[in-house]
């Protein structure tokens, strides 16, 4: 069966406590590789706050709507960063795609909710204060957004 191709289209969520240490997932297919939540739309109309709510859902088991995580904690920071897709996940893309489109959001949640990772995306997390959570970050785009983290919830 043939997967269809990604859309170059995807959502960044920076999960964070009220106290600023930020939740980190490591990629299961690459060892190492600490990023914040991220995917991609579903489909081309599929609402990007849509996305954020699904992706944090699957790679976290955070259900944002829930008692514990409202949905007024999912906030759009409308900032978007386009980057040179890494070559070794280009095969995911149509063949011309080289460039994604990657929307910020911040997800605050208590610093006692439960986190499941999916282990066919990721082996484990971490809690970390946000400056070190941006250091251990592999993609700059997250780090850069970590690093916003105080300017944003001011």
């Amino acid at each position: 069966m043939n997967r269809p191709y990604k859309i170059p289209e995807s959502v960044l969520v920076v999960i964070h406590t009220a106290e600023l240490e930020v939740l980190l997932i490591e990629r299961a297919d690459k060892p190492g590789f600490w990023q914040s939540v991220t995917g991609s739309k579903d489909t081309v109309e599929e609402e990007l706050e849509h996305t954020a709510v699904r992706e944090v859902a699957e790679e976290t088991g955070i259900v944002i709507g829930s008692p514990s995580v409202p949905q007024s904690a999912l906030r759009d920071w409308n900032l978007r960063n386009v980057y040179e897709i890494y070559p070794v996940w280009r095969h995911r893309y149509e063949p011309h795609v080289i460039h994604n489109t990657e929307h910020v959001f911040s997800l605050e949640v208590p610093r006692d909710v439960a986190v499941t990772v999916s282990p066919r995306e990721h082996s484990r997390f971490e809690w970390l204060p946000h400056h070190e959570a941006a250091d251990r970050c592999f993609s700059s785009s997250n780090a850069e957004a970590i690093l916003m983290l105080p300017r944003f919830l001011a």
